[in-house]
């Protein structure tokens, strides 16, 4: 659409009357919003109605680049982007993400309708800023922080007039702006009103990316979760409190800043949880271990808000001590042989399409001198996946040499990394040491955890990576060597490089190409990695086997784990388990949920009148208070009656066979 010469001078009559503060005709609160954001496309921003609209996109690297500040966020928000345009299909509507400086980052749409939406400037690279193009929703929602809906000639351009957009702000768990979800329609009809579905849709689908996010963010902490009601604690509409090891408060997601009547999100950063919610440090660890996603009433002092709440506790991480040759705690795709034997054909085949992306990634850089960066959750697979690319390439004859940065004291991982001389340092060993860059020279160097090296050695491993040599500590003599890297992380490395905790150049320098490997729960293939799991667990026993019922619990659980967790669990469930079958009792309770664990202590065999006495079970839980008192009229009638069982069966209006059933539940030996 060309020059609009009414809509032009409605702009500039609306901008007048806003300036200057007189009545209009304007009575709904959106034509006041329009109106105030058309005063600052052409007072702040000196724009023109009659401007063409879109004409320049960013290049490629440069739109990959503002795709890499996002970090993990980027992956949920495109996943949660395929769940919201499958909502919305065939109705000509396309899905947009950007930054908070407004360039579009992604769009879904149907294809036929490509061209017309490259044609008014709804493809990636594109900048919808409002000071670039004036009021629109991508734009106006940035600058107004809220969610907004603009049609047709609300737009400032006469070029959009076409248009009708809805669009919602992305927050990072600290309150801050750090993307755009948006729904657009390039063939919008002449009515403004939207329908409210659509509006609905985008505003949830964006609180759904922020929570994800969140918990992502805060994978290695407890993330209290909570909401009036204990059917809406799951909602995206959830509140969300991350707290620390010592119950200091982290972070609160909007919602939960609503619920307690909080304003600021910066005003309860380490706040005492105790001091809040009345939960002191170690009951909230105990409880997250312990009941995991069970429902808890809780109460906000301050605003007196009565609350139900469950806990996620934070990521298992396995001992950097512990050495294994099994494919372990952490395999990449649930194949499970030897680690040096893991292929990418292995991790591929019958797997999640993701994972199946990742090996075709990984095959084409493959001997190409392409440092990769592996991120994902804690458990996901990143190490095994690394190896896997390293039995693949043409240096798998020579050393695969693993690291993790974070598991390795700051004044030891220097020389851990380049080795010394004897005599460098007090303690070092009389014959020197090698060095993990050394020892790793013609095969692959590992580094895991690499966001937590520290930054005195970021500084000498660039200069390592350009020059190709080390000089060893307490040595003069430089030694050439044959590096190739493969770095993995949790964390968001370019938020590290903004917050000036990781060097940039050496970022871009390890990041020559990202592979994220999906969570747990978030991949079609579960019930193969299960099943993979249970093989290596069982070291391929063919006569061990999981009941339907136990089965449908592992594959409904959300395994903030992820495979690592998975693996523990199937491990202790092989242990308690009768007759090589695992079944719901096996389970742990933050699986099976309370109502169905039997602690491993009863149902195992604590003998006579004493397993009476409240046991702890396997995974350091008591059993249930609701156990407990069923225990405790048991024994009382049974005493009363002079533990005849005619009588107390009676008394309890059970049948004989129904008390006899429970009390080899609780393990009460009458005849002793």
């Amino acid at each position: 659409m060309g020059f609009d010469y009414n809509h032009s001078k409605q702009v500039e009559e609306s901008v007048r009357r806003v300036s200057a503060h007189t009545p209009s005709r304007m009575i709904r609160p959106e034509e006041v919003r329009v109106a105030l954001s058309w005063k600052r496309s052409l007072v702040e921003h000196s724009l023109d109605p009659g401007l063409p609209g879109i004409e320049a996109v960013l290049e490629e690297p440069h739109l990959r680049r503002r795709r890499d500040q996002l970090g993990e966020l980027y992956s949920i928000a495109r996943a949660e982007m395929r769940d919201l345009y499958r909502q919305i299909a065939q109705s000509g509507h396309s899905v947009l993400l950007t930054d908070a400086d407004g360039y579009v980052l992604d769009r879904l749409g149907d294809p036929g309708l490509t061209k017309q939406f490259e044609r008014v400037g709804l493809l990636p690279g594109a900048d919808w800023s409002e000071s670039t193009v004036g009021t629109n929703g991508i734009g106006t929602c940035i600058a107004e922080k809220r969610s907004v809906t603009i049609h047709r000639n609300e737009h400032f351009l006469c070029r959009n007039m076409e248009l009708s957009c809805t669009a919602a702000p992305i927050c990072d768990p600290h309150g801050r702006m750090v993307a755009v979800l948006d729904v657009s329609s390039a063939q919008a009809s002449c009515d403004r009103e939207v329908p409210i579905h659509t509006i609905a849709l985008v505003r949830t689908s964006a609180r759904i990316i922020e929570n994800l996010f969140f918990l992502n963010y805060y994978r290695n902490e407890i993330v209290l979760r909570f909401n009036e009601t204990a059917s809406s604690i799951d909602s995206p509409s959830a509140g969300m409190v991350a707290v620390d090891r010592d119950g200091r408060t982290l972070a609160f997601n909007k919602r939960a800043r609503d619920l307690c009547a909080i304003r600021s999100a910066d005003s309860v950063v380490n706040e005492s949880v105790e001091e809040r919610f009345g939960i002191t440090a170690n009951s909230l660890h105990k409880t997250a271990l312990v009941q995991g996603d069970t429902p808890m009433r809780l109460r906000d002092i301050r605003s007196g808000m009565e609350l139900i709440g469950t806990l996620r506790g934070p990521s298992i991480k396995a001992s950097p001590n512990v050495k294994s040759k099994r494919v372990g705690d952490d395999p990449a795709g649930g194949e499970c042989g030897e680690a040096g034997e893991l292929s990418l054909d292995a991790m591929a085949h019958n797997a999640d399409e993701q994972v199946r992306r990742i090996v075709r990634c990984a095959r084409r850089v493959l001997d190409r001198d392409v440092p990769i960066v592996l991120c994902g959750e804690t458990g996901t697979g990143k190490e095994v996946l690394a190896r896997a690319i390293h039995n693949a390439s043409t240096r798998h004859k020579r050393p695969f040499v693993a690291m993790n940065c974070a598991a390795i004291p700051e004044s030891l991982i220097e020389s851990e990394l380049f080795g010394y001389r004897h005599g460098a340092f007090t303690g070092a060993k009389r014959e020197g040491m090698r060095g993990k860059v050394l020892e790793s020279s013609g095969g692959t160097l590992f580094l895991d955890e690499i966001g937590d090296m520290p930054s005195e050695l970021q500084t000498r491993f660039l200069r390592v990576l350009e020059q190709k040599q080390i000089t060893p500590l307490g040595s003069e003599e430089v030694v050439p060597v044959e590096l190739n890297v493969i770095s993995a992380t949790h964390r968001n490395l370019q938020q590290l490089v903004e917050d000036g905790l990781f060097r940039e150049d050496l970022y871009y320098r390890l990041n020559s190409i990202a592979l994220e490997l999906p969570a747990l729960r978030e991949r079609s293939d579960k019930d193969r990695v299960i099943t993979a799991a249970l093989t290596a667990e069982s070291g391929g026993d063919q006569d061990v086997s999981i009941d339907e019922a136990a089965y449908q619990r592992l594959l409904d659980y959300r395994w903030p784990g992820n495979i690592r967790q998975l693996r523990h669990c199937l491990r202790t469930a092989l242990a308690l388990c009768d007759d090589g079958i695992i079944r719901v009792r096996d389970l742990p309770r933050v699986i099976v949920g309370e109502e169905d664990f039997i602690s491993p202590a009863v149902s195992g065999g604590v003998s006579g009148r004493d397993s009476l006495e409240t046991v702890e079970d396997a995974y350091g839980q008591i059993n249930s208070p609701l156990e407990d008192a069923e225990r405790d009229t048991l024994l009382r009638e049974l005493r009363r009656h002079r533990w005849n069982i005619t009588k107390t069966a009676d008394k309890l209006n059970i049948s004989r066979n129904t008390l006899y059933r429970k009390l080899k539940k609780y393990r009460i030996d009458t005849e002793s």
